[in-house]
């Protein structure tokens, strides 16, 4: 059964975001949190590999001081993770009192990590910059397009700063996958409640309305408030104008339609979203 909202925290400046946006799904869904914070044994190792060093030769004493240091290092990152979580644990019950959260540490990969909850995961918030690319406005965290692609379950991607939505945006292209992102907004509370702007970017605006009103009748059937509109011009930019002149705080996507050799050529939209959004993305396959 899918049902911890899990929340990674790596002590980027996102961590304080991860956790509130964490605190709020985890309402919605009615759901315990799992806050995971897994030390990279890449920056990190558990043990040394140090056969490149073959011209010490006498000098033993420095290999076997760097392995200690290593050592210490990596014991310390793993002290400092847990004062993190409980940081984090502290700061969501104390917003939302209501919500069990437990803390989870593992030294090892965040990918492969979250493949194994993967199965207790009903939703997965991660910030868009990891620790080593928080000063980069627009870059991703070298681990989050790899999280995209590998897990199935949702995912909510914030920025720096999180507050609670109170409207969404779907960007509907009319594909198989923006079909899923419409079911799967419908099956879930997680959007119940919120201002809903489904929004269609065409050259064909009647025939684009058309679609739009057909596929907002089921939105609206499942509660939802529903504003549709269809924007002109490139889809990026269309998007982003639109979101700004109507004050949505939270962007609904499908995550990577297309196949890896295609994205190569014409780069992939997932990815162009995440890297200029302001607003959280919530990605859904």
């Amino acid at each position: 059964m899918m049902t911890n909202v899990i929340a990674c925290i790596d002590g980027s400046k996102a961590t304080r975001a991860v956790s509130d946006a964490s605190g709020w799904a985890a309402m919605q869904l009615n759901a315990p949190v799992t806050l995971l914070h897994v030390l990279d044994k890449s920056a990190y190792p558990t043990e040394l590999n140090l056969s490149g060093n073959i011209g010490l030769g006498s000098r033993e004493h420095l290999l076997a001081e760097m392995v200690e240091l290593e050592g210490r290092m990596s014991k310390l990152a793993l002290e400092q993770g847990k004062y993190m979580l409980q940081d984090a644990q502290t700061s969501i019950v104390a917003a939302q009192p209501t919500v069990t959260v437990q803390t989870l540490q593992r030294h090892g990969d965040l990918v492969e990590t979250l493949l194994e909850q993967e199965a207790d995961a009903r939703l997965v918030v991660i910030g868009r910059q990891g620790e080593q690319h928080q000063d980069q406005a627009q870059a991703i965290g070298s681990h989050l397009e790899s999280v995209i692609r590998t897990l199935k379950q949702p995912i909510l991607v914030v920025m720096p700063e999180f507050a609670m939505p109170s409207r969404f945006m779907i960007a509907y292209d009319g594909s198989a996958t923006s079909k899923t992102v419409l079911e799967r907004v419908i099956s879930s509370p997680l959007l119940k409640g919120l201002g809903c702007h489904l929004v269609m970017v065409s050259d064909n605006q009647s025939q684009a309305q058309t679609e739009l009103t057909s596929v907002a009748d089921s939105l609206t059937e499942a509660g939802f408030e529903v504003t549709t509109a269809v924007c002109q011009g490139e889809v990026q930019t269309a998007l982003e104008a639109y979101q700004l002149a109507h004050q949505i705080d939270l962007m609904v996507m499908g995550a990577y339609g297309h196949s890896r050799i295609r994205e190569f050529f014409v780069g992939s939209n997932t990815t162009r979203m995440i890297s200029k959004s302001h607003i959280p993305l919530l990605l859904l396959r």
